[in-house]
């Protein structure tokens, strides 16, 4: 079975692309969802014990704002969180993934992040790269809760793709249709 990396920018269209191949019948593994999943017991554990800090809202629940401010204000903070966190994440797509073994053909890791970080390489198979003009991305992604064009352009700045990485790229410039039709070409050029 041949695993995918499904990546791209943020307001790329990546997870759009995600919900049309799940539409299709392709197991597709949400890595944010699936993190913040993991965001428990003993992760959540090691993460305070590592960063000196509670990341738990008045309920003792995981709070992601404590996390992402003490993350995003320090490199060397998240440089630990992802010492502990990336490891986690591939164990459990891999248990995901070891679930759909000889039922399909292929599974997709969607993930802004995989194709940067050498702990995931040889994970996947293929590469499938969502781009979009910066104005698109920008316009798309000032619509999640919280987003301010600030946030937006610092994201942006951290996340660069290599083309040369990608076996099929979608130009995400157009509206729901092109991007299926789009989708449906690049699955091909892939050759699963």
């Amino acid at each position: 079975m041949k695993t995918v990396l499904l990546t791209g920018g943020i307001g790329s269209g990546k997870s759009a692309v995600a919900a049309y191949l799940q539409e299709r019948g392709i197991p597709v593994y949400d890595s944010d969802s699936r993190t913040k999943s993991l965001y428990t017991g003993d992760l959540l554990a090691a993460l305070e014990s590592s960063l000196h800090t509670s990341l738990r809202d008045a309920a003792g629940n995981f709070d992601p704002a404590r996390l992402s401010a003490r993350i995003f204000s320090d490199p060397a903070a998240l440089e630990t969180v992802e010492s502990l966190v990336h490891p986690a994440v591939l164990a459990d797509f891999r248990q995901w993934r070891a679930a759909w073994e000889g039922k399909v053909p292929f599974v997709v890791m969607e993930s802004a992040i995989a194709l940067s970080k050498p702990l995931f390489d040889g994970l996947y198979d293929r590469v499938l790269l969502v781009t979009a003009p910066d104005p698109v991305r920008m316009e798309r992604a000032l619509q999640r809760p919280g987003a301010s064009p600030a946030r937006v352009r610092a994201r942006m700045n951290l996340q660069h793709f290599d083309l040369l990485r990608a076996d099929a790229v979608i130009n995400n410039d157009g509206d729901r249709k092109t991007l299926r039709e789009r989708t449906d070409i690049a699955v091909k050029l892939l050759n699963l």
